[in-house]
């Protein structure tokens, strides 16, 4: 939960690094809160039947968009890309698929461009 807290703590901060804890349980916690609040959209019938999104839904996605994306930069960043690699999403599949990897990968041992190791380590 303290990786979770974390992120909303540097919520619009998009300089220096994230840990792939503080990315990957930020991820699970926000997908068990939209299961839940998806389900409060639909036992409350606030879902919109043309374009099937809930009310709730739509405004927790809103939400969290901004922390998201910091948070996002912040971890292509300890992995040493600058955050304008996030916009490879907008490519189809590959796109996406490629950002997953980044996500998945080890940062830099040390220090790097964008600032110091979030596990506190030193190169060797």
């Amino acid at each position: 939960m303290k990786w979770y807290l974390m992120a909303w703590q540097r919520c619009l901060q998009f300089r220096g690094r994230s840990r792939r804890t503080e990315y990957w349980m930020f991820v699970l916690i926000n997908i068990l809160v939209a299961i839940a609040i998806a389900f409060v959209d639909l036992t409350l019938g606030t879902v919109d039947e043309q374009t099937g999104t809930g009310t709730f839904s739509t405004l927790y996605s809103l939400i969290v968009f901004l922390p998201t994306l910091a948070l996002t930069v912040r971890r292509l960043h300890d992995t040493g890309r600058t955050g304008w690699w996030v916009l490879i999403s907008l490519i189809p599949i590959v796109g996406v698929i490629v950002l997953l990897v980044f996500m998945v990968l080890d940062g830099e041992p040390g220090d790097n461009d964008f600032g110091a190791n979030p596990k506190g380590g030193v190169a060797f």
